[in-house]
């Protein structure tokens, strides 16, 4: 589950006349955080690098624009405004969407290159565009209606997509439309990954092409076995009822299938996935030369993936790894084919994450990296020279840089540091590696955008965003407060991280409210050295102590480090959360009586454990769409920590928000969207009713047709308002003597 936490970066330091930072700021245009960018592409002939941005009127209405690398001009390619004045999407876009975090923006949300980089490929509103990289002004409309998932072939001879439930291809050549499958409809998807997949495997696509164009592999599943759920959208001015088909934990998943169709001919050929249909197929790749289809098949409890390899001629199979663990195996995007016939395939099985070559017959031939640290994914290979660049937090837990390692194995614990600056690097390499964009930040310093060569060294700004009078942010310079960094230790000995933001005009020898913020929840890192949080900047400047701590079980640590919530959620991260608040009460600047809880998601889990595990210790807190009863949410984030739940129903009770309710004894803020689709709301109204039932008040605020993000501009104003001045109310904001 990557939860949303739908903050806005906008944080600088700046030298300028100084204003109060202000929510109403915050939430309007343009970005306090300057001119960002997203999903940055090096286009394959390596000439430009191309980059999604908002416009200077609506931060959340992207536009696509380019920079050349030749003269280092950044230009305007498609206006998506000029291309579609008035956008509509359909509700299946929205549902992707909302999995796929961007339910806020509007206009150009992906694209794609052909392999000559001399066309993009664009969809908008449900329309397809294929548009000329030189004359971009030029827009071909080439599919038109619900269109979903578009992809250029790898040799550029098709396009393919997703129309009502099944795939579909365009001749290029001839401009001719193939629909490749027919039966889908109801409960039959096509080459569409089932919402399991989308939220919790980060699967973005149900298909994959044969490099050579001849093939495209694609999942088809049928969802009747899944329960359906009534679930009730709540708007303003009426109440939709909605039939969701969604997996609770201990549920029936989705019925699979993995298929091989031709896009000439529409032939089709089914893959046999074993015996058990109760399975995830989690990925499919097919091998360099098109010859293997390569397909990752994970066992329900999670405890087993198998890696196998299906011969694209005669379907003959053979296992080529199978990784195992007593807890889960996580899955990962680091599969790569090279052009000798080996692979590339990283896993957790020393107890660090790392990455190892392999023949085709499953045979390992050497670690590309090895040692007391462990990467986060792999970035790029360059064949011609022989190197590997990973990202990692090898340097520093808090921080994410970029190294270069030996194909060979040579230097496998001894990676060499690409990025130079410390603080958070997220790099995107041309897919050969020549070339690489860096997004640089620390918590002082806005997202900053250069092409660099392979060794780090700089070739151009794309967006050097400079802190000038001209800057966003440059206003708010004076009461920008520093970031500073910490760790404890945890009951068993390990290290936790923090991070502190003192309030405005701090004096040692006053004492002041503490707002702690809190996510807690596996695969999310909350402490990062890295551009911050306006929100938190906000409550330091309004008097309060801000503090983050990751908890066991949180992300980019080592296994013993987030095993320690396997089959008992909540208890590991609470005592270390208990561990920060013990450390602060302990600091002379810090007023123990005045410490408040605030979490989203498994954040707001979090808040209402920790109430009910220390009121004492915390006076107040906020809880926004939490999790309450975990057998209410879906099959693969929950078993792969709880199991099922007829083979451990204790630990799905212990994990429950209920079995500690007694204990909760301070003032409460609960807040939920009305609509979430993710985590229902449900969850929101049986605690309302156990609370109820106790005698215990609390605050409510509920927002009519909000998603699982409140992700509306008016909405996002007005739930942080509501934080802020729950926070003010119970804790006050000025400093005691």
């Amino acid at each position: 589950m990557r939860f949303l936490l739908c903050f806005l970066a906008a944080m600088a330091s700046v030298p300028a006349a100084a204003e109060k930072l202000t929510l109403e700021r915050i939430h309007a245009d343009p970005a306090l955080s300057g001119p960002g960018v997203r999903n940055l592409k090096v286009s394959p002939d390596g000439e430009r690098v191309t980059f999604l941005r908002g416009r200077a009127d609506n931060q959340f209405q992207l536009d696509l624009w380019e920079f050349k690398l030749k003269d280092k001009s950044t230009h305007r390619l498609v206006d998506s405004k000029a291309l579609v004045p008035n956008e509509t999407i359909s509700p299946e876009e929205q549902a992707r969407r909302e999995r796929e975090r961007t339910a806020s923006l509007n206009g150009i949300l992906s694209y794609s290159w052909s392999p000559d980089g001399k066309q993009l490929l664009v969809p908008l509103a449900g329309n397809l565009y294929l548009v000329d990289a030189a004359k971009p002004d030029q827009a071909r409309l080439v599919a038109k209606g619900n269109v979903l998932d578009p992809k250029i072939s790898p040799k550029g001879r098709y396009v393919s997509f997703v129309r009502d439930q099944n795939l579909f291809v365009i001749d290029l050549k001839t401009n001719a439309e193939r629909q490749l499958t027919t039966d889908g409809k109801g409960t039959v998807h096509n080459a569409e990954a089932e919402f399991v997949a989308q939220e919790e495997m980060g699967q973005r696509t149900g298909y994959y092409w044969a490099p050579d164009d001849s093939a495209i592999a694609y999942k088809r599943y049928d969802e009747a076995p899944v329960p359906v759920v009534r679930r009730f959208e709540i708007f303003a001015d009426r109440t939709d009822v909605v039939e969701q088909r969604y997996p609770a934990a201990g549920d029936p998943n989705v019925l699979v299938q993995l298929r091989i169709v031709s896009p000439e001919t529409g032939v089709q050929r089914q893959i046999d996935l074993g015996t058990n249909p109760d399975i995830y197929l989690v990925r499919a790749d097919f091998s360099a030369d098109s010859k293997s289809l390569v397909y990752q098949r994970q066992s329900r409890d999670q405890k087993t993936l198998d890696l196998v390899a299906v011969d694209a001629a005669t379907l003959a199979q053979r296992t080529l790894l199978t990784e195992t663990s007593t807890t889960w195996v996580s899955i990962n995007d680091d599969l790569r084919f090279l052009s000798n016939g080996t692979f590339l395939w990283s896993s957790e099985r020393t107890g660090r994450n790392h990455l190892y070559l392999y023949d085709m017959s499953g045979k390992l031939l050497h670690a590309v990296t090895s040692g007391e640290w462990g990467i986060d994914n792999l970035l790029a290979v360059n064949e011609k020279t022989g190197k590997v660049y990973v990202s990692s937090n090898r340097d520093a837990v808090i921080d994410k840089q970029t190294y270069a390692l030996a194909l060979d194995g040579s230097t496998a614990d001894k990676p060499q540091r690409v990025t130079r600056a410390d603080g958070w690097h997220d790099t995107t390499f041309a897919r050969n590696g020549a070339v690489f964009v860096d997004t640089y930040s620390d918590p002082s310093t806005p997202p900053q955008v250069s092409i660099r060569r392979p060794d780090g060294s700089m070739v151009g700004w794309l967006e050097e965003n400079a802190l000038n009078a001209d800057h966003p942010y440059a206003k708010y310079k004076a009461d920008h407060l520093p970031t500073e960094y910490g760790t404890l230790k945890s009951n068993d000995g390990q290290t936790l991280y923090y991070s502190l933001v003192k309030p405005s005009n701090f004096d040692a020898s006053k004492h002041y409210p503490v707002f702690l913020s809190t996510y807690g929840g596996p695969h999310s890192q909350h402490v990062a050295r890295r551009w911050g949080n306006t929100f938190d900047q906000y409550m330091a400047q309004q008097g309060f102590v801000v503090f983050r701590l990751d908890n066991r079980g949180s992300s980019r640590r080592e296994r013993a480090f987030t095993d320690a919530i396997y089959h008992n959620l909540g208890a590991a991260e609470v005592a270390d959360q208990v561990v920060g608040i013990d450390w602060l009460a302990k600091q002379s600047f810090v007023d123990p009586k005045r410490i408040g809880v605030f979490g989203w998601s498994y954040g707001g889990f979090m808040t209402l454990r920790l109430l009910s595990a220390a009121s004492d210790k915390i006076a107040m807190g906020v809880s926004v769409a939490p999790v309450t009863d975990w057998s209410l949410y879906d099959t693969h984030y929950t078993e792969q920590f709880l199991g099922l739940p007829k083979e451990d129903a204790d630990g799905y009770q212990k994990s429950t928000v209920f079995a500690h309710l007694d204990g909760l004894k301070s003032p409460l803020l609960l807040i939920h969207g009305m609509a979430d689709d993710n985590v229902l709301f449900t969850n929101t109204t049986r605690l309302i009713d156990a609370l109820v039932n106790r005698g215990v008040q609390f605050d409510l605020m509920t927002y009519p047709g909000a998603k699982h993000g409140i992700s509306s501009r008016a909405g996002q104003r007005h739930v942080y308002a509501k934080i802020a001045g729950f926070f003010k109310k119970n804790l006050g904001t000025e400093a005691a003597k």
